[in-house]
């Protein structure tokens, strides 16, 4: 049976483990047996006796475990120790970042292994489920959050207490991608006034959707690049984004930077000027700190202070700061992976190169270097479709003009048919029957009328149905109670009753489920 395993990591400060003991179940499923090294799942919180309970081998040393297993899912890239333990026909998963590793694929290359890096995980819908980048990149954007509250020192949130006011945060967060889309979520959580930009005009709609405002840009220029991400802007482009910048510099309290396109350095988009312009006890959250960092003055790992009181964060492993999440999700991605690998559960791995996802994510095989892979056959996301231009004023009152002429002819022609239909009736009906038809007529007309037109944003379009049924009920009744049978006027006096409760409890019902969207 073919065997999968997953070593602790050696790298400095990883907290991070590839296998946790719910997906050690789930792989089993797929016809693998699982070993992992001893203490491997320490640092995430998951216990060795954990793995055993699920089903997993624990073996003592990361030598007997390249050794005996068929594949290997790791999280930080293999180091040179690690890369010369592996050997043919082995397959490696796991971030590889290929081209700043050439020196991994030659090696992979001459032992014959199969390397597959999660980081290359082609960015199409089926492949979502493995987008390991994305699952990294949320916990990053929340952390981020959480880092610069702690050197915030202040509420997010907007208080008004006995000892005095406290305004709410004012965080800015330059970049809507995953992690500037969770840092968005999370501080809006937490009551902060939060405001976001984004070179691609198509995420505002995601952006505001999150309850925060889109800081848009009076420039003719799209940045939607290829597979989602944003392109390289031009100069002009960039100058009017650093003229937004600057004007929000003395503004906010903290800043979240996440602006990186893969392969590239970061570019300078928080400049040193404007953390001198920012207020004392203020903090960045630089995001892109391992390729460069946004911020002129960002330190890779380090948080630091400047001399006007401003902390810049510049964590590289912000993921590994919520270990237990991370692996728990990355461990998800490798399981999805594995299922592609083997169609059949049966633990035999079928690596097919036809297929886009396992294409684009191997970059060695059988003895080549497949990177960089060709592009996939089903289309990445795509850039937004141009939106159609804005109507003018005329073409709007043109619009509503003919509108209202379309729904006037409409209601003329029902009352035309309507009038013709009741000359027929009172033909052959007796008086009698008139009198009440043209009393049911009149109920109808007004009372859904008047009920009907309310707006939604008083009732749901459900209860605007019952209310104005209810509303039928009580014109008709009103219009009853002058009868002179004494039982007549007792049984409309009722229906007025019953019809007003209705009417009233509809509302009441609407005002409690509205005010569970709105903030206490």
């Amino acid at each position: 049976m073919t065997i999968i395993g997953t070593p602790k990591e050696s790298a400095a400060g990883e907290n991070r483990v590839a296998m946790t003991p719910q997906s050690v179940g789930e792989l089993q499923k797929l016809g693998f047996d699982c070993i992992i090294q001893a203490g491997a799942g320490k640092a995430a919180r998951f216990a060795d006796a954990d793995y055993k309970e699920a089903g997993a081998t624990v073996v003592k040393t990361a030598a007997d475990l390249w050794k005996k297993a068929d594949v290997v899912a790791k999280v930080r890239p293999p180091t040179t120790a690690e890369s010369k333990k592996m050997r043919k026909d082995q397959t490696v998963i796991s971030f590889v970042y290929p081209a700043e590793n050439q020196k991994l694929l030659d090696t992979a290359k001459e032992t014959g292994s199969t390397v597959i890096a999660m980081d290359m995980v082609p960015r199409i819908s089926r492949a979502q489920k493995m987008d390991a980048l994305s699952s990294t990149a949320n916990i990053a954007g929340y952390r981020a959050v959480i880092e610069a509250g702690n050197a915030f020192g202040r509420f997010f949130t907007g208080q008004v207490t006995a000892a005095g006011k406290v305004p709410p945060a004012k965080v800015l967060v330059i970049g809507a991608g995953v992690a500037g889309l969770a840092a968005i979520g999370a501080a809006q959580s937490l009551g902060a006034i939060v405001r976001a930009f984004d070179v691609r005009p198509e995420v505002a709609e995601q952006i505001e959707s999150m309850g925060a405002e889109f800081m848009m840009l009076d420039f003719e220029e799209s940045g939607s690049g290829e597979g989602g991400y944003a392109a390289p802007s031009s100069p002009e482009f960039r100058e009017k984004q650093l003229e937004l910048f600057r004007e929000q510099a003395p503004d906010v309290d903290i800043v979240i930077t996440t602006a990186l396109i893969p392969g590239r350095d970061a570019p300078r988009l928080w400049l040193e000027d404007m953390v001198k312009a920012m207020k004392p006890g203020s903090v960045i959250v630089d995001l892109a700190a391992e390729r460069g960092g946004n911020c002129d003055l960002t330190v890779k790992d380090e948080k630091i202070e400047t001399a006007n009181g401003v902390t810049i964060i510049g964590y590289t492993d912000l993921a590994s700061r919520m270990a237990t999440q991370a692996s728990s999700l990355y461990a998800t991605n490798i399981r999805h992976m594995m299922a592609d690998l083997t169609p059949e559960k049966d633990g035999k791995i079928v690596h097919d190169m036809e297929d886009d996802v396992i294409c684009g994510a191997t970059v060695t095989h059988k003895k080549k270097i497949t990177f960089p892979p060709p592009p996939p056959k089903i289309q990445a996301i795509a850039k937004a479709p141009p939106k159609a231009p804005e109507p003018t004023k005329e073409e709007i009152a043109a619009k509503e003009a003919e509108e209202m002429r379309r729904a006037g002819v409409r209601e003329v022609s029902m009352l035309a048919i309507g009038g013709l239909l009741m000359m027929i009736i009172g033909l052959y009906a007796p008086a009698s029957f008139m009198q009440h038809m043209i009393v049911f007529a009149l109920a109808c007309f007004v009372g859904f009328q008047v009920i009907w037109n309310v707006s939604h944003a008083l009732h749901t379009p459900l209860m605007a149905i019952t209310n104005a049924i209810s509303g039928i009920i009580i014109v008709g009744a009103l219009l009853q109670v002058g009868s002179g049978s004494w039982l007549i006027v007792v049984l409309a006096a009722i229906s007025v009753l019953i019809a007003t409760i209705n009417i009233v409890g509809g509302f009441m019902v609407t005002r409690r489920m509205l005010s569970m969207f709105q903030k206490s």
